[in-house]
């Protein structure tokens, strides 16, 4: 029954390790793009007010 346990979890330890590599492998491709990180987006206040009262008309027609 030893035998199988020690099969068993170094099947599991191979997984581990094979999950953690490609783990580290997407993060390190995910980082590699960290550019302008500190850079401000264009749109400020997306739900803020427009800056002046909307108007409503009717359809005509």
């Amino acid at each position: 029954m030893s035998d199988e346990d020690t099969a068993a979890g170094a099947a599991s330890d191979e997984m581990k390790r094979r999950f953690r590599e490609a783990l580290d492998k997407k993060n390190a491709r995910q980082h590699a793009g960290e550019a302008h990180l500190d850079a401000g987006g264009a749109v400020h206040e997306p739900h803020g007010r427009a800056g002046h009262k909307r108007e409503f008309r009717r359809k005509s027609g």
